[in-house]
């Protein structure tokens, strides 16, 4: 196995937490193969296999035994079941100044890792920044999909550098972000809250979870138009019964994480309370406005099963303190 050998910190790592990722791990691969103008960059890929039960060790070391050494491939595995429990492992064991977070099923534009780098330069006061995140479907996405996209981590803010809202709990996914370790290790806990998508349990928001810790510890969170990823979207998760689970996993990890935002523990009732209200208020108004539509047309009924979910997430809360 390829390890780097110089003790001295690099760049950038590129992190890719996977779970039965051999089908997607060769395409992704492919494109680091094609990032440009990382000559003078000092990087390497660090895979976290979340427990998988398919060829994904095998198709990880058949790409070992060829790769360049001057950009190392690395495999560590975490068996604690969550993508949150996978990041941290990426961030205790990756080697760059910076962590690039990718998803098996996101593909990098060929300046991905050089413009990432760049931007980590331009922008020392930010803790994390997202990027632009296209989309590339096996099937056309049903009627008013556009509407529920950013659910599956599509996200276009545009062509210009913004700042993201975190106490609005407007944030960048995980799918396609660039942490600095440094801030993370300083602000982030060791014990995640919220996993991550695990087997009967489809609570969101695990992505999230850091970003507002690297908030409060003063970081800025921004967005990066030029950093750009293509998702692929499988035809699975473009059928209802998926993306309306999806929508109120997303919905449940709202008190979770306004309670995360709270500067004094003596202020978690209070966001409990004014989370449920005013859950219920949006709940309220959007079946008013959409009336028998709300549970029929697939926008209309993404959006109440967050709002369902959201009015239910109090109901949810892992841990107070």
């Amino acid at each position: 196995m390829v390890t780097p050998t110089d003790a001295a910190m690099l760049d950038i790592t590129i992190a890719v937490p996977t779970y039965n990722g051999a089908a997607r791990l060769p395409k992704l691969f492919e494109h680091f193969q094609t990032q440009a103008d990382t000559e003078n960059i000092q990087w390497e890929i660090l895979i976290v296999d979340n427990n998988s039960k398919d060829n994904t060790v095998a198709v990880i070391q058949q790409y070992q035994a060829d790769w360049p050494t001057a950009v190392p491939l690395r495999y560590v595995q975490e068996t604690r079941q969550g993508a949150a429990f996978a990041r941290q492992k990426a961030v205790k064991e990756a080697k760059g100044r910076l962590i690039g977070f990718i998803d098996d099923d996101n593909l990098p534009a060929p300046n991905w890792v050089a413009e990432a780098v760049a931007f980590g330069d331009r922008y020392p006061n930010a803790g994390a920044f997202g990027s632009r995140i296209d989309a590339s479907y096996e099937v056309p996405p049903p009627e008013g999909f556009e509407k529920i996209k950013a659910f599956l981590a599509i996200r276009n803010h545009g062509s210009e550098v913004i700042e993201f809202d975190p106490n609005g709990l407007r944030l960048p996914p995980a799918a396609s972000l660039v942490i600095r370790k440094q801030a993370w290790v300083n602000c982030v806990p060791q014990q995640s809250t919220l996993s991550g998508k695990l087997p009967g349990i489809f609570i969101q928001g695990d992505d999230y979870e850091p970003l507002l810790f690297i908030h409060k510890g003063g970081w800025r969170i921004l967005y990066d138009p030029d950093l750009r990823t293509t998702h692929q979207i499988p035809k699975e998760r473009l059928e209802r019964d998926y993306l309306l689970t999806l929508a109120k996993g997303c919905g449940l990890a709202t008190c979770q994480l306004c309670l995360l935002k709270a500067q004094h523990s003596w202020h978690k009732p209070g966001l409990v309370l004014r989370t449920f209200a005013g859950s219920a208020k949006r709940l309220t108004l959007h079946i008013l406005k959409y009336r028998r539509k709300a549970r029929k047309d697939l926008a209309t009924a993404a959006e109440f099963e967050f709002h369902l979910g959201s009015l239910l997430s109090p109901f949810y809360i892992r841990r107070w303190s």
